[in-house]
């Protein structure tokens, strides 16, 4: 019988944890009872006596159990067992499971027990075997998660492999975002006396309609509207506030990356908040994103209406700001006073932009409620890719439509 240590499980060396199972259904005790137990005693396949086989996420949950605590996985802390350590990949994929069925407080033990038990420690000393691995924003997001839990001899493999995926992101992206941005900024100072190459010929001939002259078929231009070339002085500031819960993590990195591209724009004063119950502004790492991804903390509560105070305290110029929130929505903190916030922000001439996140994956999970009460007061909330970003922030900087992509 496979009782994983006699107790609850998860169980770290010293704090039992309890199965986070759901309460009981009414008239169901014993039915669930059997259930609890099984989840208890592991065992793989089998019932273990109890008669009640597990299916579904129940089965799931087992698995992720018993690559930790069972005999294939339970090996002496120190050494390399069959568990989890066949491959990177594994290890990565199973740390994201145990994201999806247990608790962060959960998550954080037995993380811990992984290290000491499983030789992950080991595996990220391994340059060879790091190098083997695939390295994208999933595994950043996996080092990033066991940032807390990782032995300082660990770390600085793991900001190599980190470094490696924020070069190729900053290779990938930087051009265009740059290229994009510059246009808008240029586009958004109109001014009255272009030079020639500046004339915005159809903000002109719109103008100048009342000037048509029949019998020459033609428009005599009595006014010019054309680009302002952007100056070397700050034309827009840009605050980009960020989840920190595990499921941003892809959002996290990609945000970091774009702020540092912003951050290397003279004419763009950018400004990194990331939030979980408490507000840390990373604007001083900017100039180097691994180090804005190391001071993030992934997991933990939310409170959105705290992090958006801290960044309206920091607006001067609300005309010329640009507010990009990367949340999945789920507040934690006061919900009519984040709706307020937006709403004064919006209404002093902030562009605020809603991301649900800033990935290639799509819209995770989200509060939809809150989606609806944004989209409400102007500031729609939709699921962004890196590719589309720049054409969001362009928008949002020449005070034009969003461009939602379809559900």
């Amino acid at each position: 019988m496979n009782q994983r240590n006699g107790s609850a499980v998860p169980v770290s060396a010293s704090v039992p944890v309890p199965v986070p199972v759901p309460a009981p259904a009414p008239g169901d005790d014993g039915a669930e009872r059997l259930r609890r137990w099984r989840l208890v005693l592991g065992g793989g396949e089998a019932d273990d006596g109890t008669g009640c086989r597990l299916s579904g996420p129940d089965a799931a949950m087992d698995r992720t159990l018993e690559a930790l605590y069972g005999a294939s996985g339970g090996g002496r802390p120190g050494k390399r067992s069959a568990g989890l350590g066949g491959s990177a990949p594994k290890v990565a994929r199973w740390l994201g499971d145990i994201r999806t069925y247990f608790p962060s407080s959960v998550v954080q033990v037995m993380q811990r027990d992984a290290i000491d038990r499983l030789g992950l420690s080991a595996l990220l000393l391994e340059p060879e075997m790091l190098e083997a691995v695939e390295a994208d924003v999933h595994l950043v997001g996996t080092l990033l998660s066991l940032n807390k839990a990782m032995p300082e001899t660990s770390k600085e493999t793991a900001r190599l492999v980190v470094r490696k995926v924020v070069a190729e992101l900053e290779r990938k992206l930087a051009t265009r975002t740059r290229a994009t941005l510059t246009g808008a900024l240029d586009r958004s100072a109109r001014i009255s006396r272009p030079r020639h190459r500046d004339i915005d010929w159809n903000r002109t001939i719109r103008a100048n309609l009342k000037n048509y002259l029949p019998e020459y078929r033609t428009i005599v231009p009595e006014r010019l509207i054309g680009y302002g070339r952007a100056a070397q002085a700050v034309k827009k500031d840009v605050i980009l506030c960020i989840d920190q819960s595990g499921s941003m993590a892809a959002s996290v990195v990609y945000a970091s990356v774009f702020g540092a591209v912003l951050a290397s724009m003279r004419s763009i004063s950018t400004r990194l908040v990331v939030f979980d119950t408490n507000v840390v502004d990373l604007t001083d790492d900017l100039d180097d994103p691994v180090d804005v991804l190391f001071g993030t903390q992934l997991g933990g509560g939310t409170d959105i209406n705290r992090a958006l105070a801290y960044c309206q305290s920091q607006i001067s110029r609300p005309a010329e700001t640009v507010v990009v929130l990367i949340s999945d929505l789920y507040e934690g903190g006061i919900r009519d006073e984040m709706l307020k916030r937006v709403a004064a922000m919006k209404a002093s001439g902030v562009q605020f932009v809603t991301l649900l996140a800033l990935s290639d994956e799509g819209a995770p999970s989200y509060d939809r409620e809150h989606a609806a009460a944004l989209a409400a007061l102007g500031a729609p909330a939709f699921a962004c890719t890196p590719d589309l970003f720049p054409d969001v922030m362009a928008a949002a900087i020449e005070k034009r439509a969003l461009p939602v992509p379809p559900e």
